[in-house]
């Protein structure tokens, strides 16, 4: 049990510091809010801290949206993420092991 929670921490660690190096980048973010409630957007990762990170998206008559998610929730599966220009998905190993 404290073998996988150890293990589980060290996945966020290395979800973190890889979206450290993507900050300033596009992503495309899927979240499942709950509900059967999808929501799908594409932004810009502008702040990555050390429990959650926050993409910047743009919404109707050119405002911009801020929505924050945790680490954690990519690790469950909850948020997944995917790089825009190719389609693929940034942790499939993590996700795979987890869900």
């Amino acid at each position: 049990m404290e073998e996988n929670i150890s293990k589980q921490a060290e996945y966020v660690n290395t979800i973190h510091e890889t979206l450290v190096g993507y900050t300033g980048k596009r992503l495309r973010v899927r979240a499942n809010m709950g509900r059967s409630k999808i929501i799908e957007r594409e932004g810009v990762l502008t702040q990555a801290h050390r429990s959650l990170f926050i993409v910047e998206t743009d919404e109707k008559r050119g405002r911009k949206a801020r929505q924050s998610y945790q680490y954690v929730d990519v690790l469950t599966g909850m948020v997944e993420l995917t790089n825009p220009e190719n389609g693929e998905a940034l942790f499939p190993s993590i996700q795979e092991e987890f869900v």
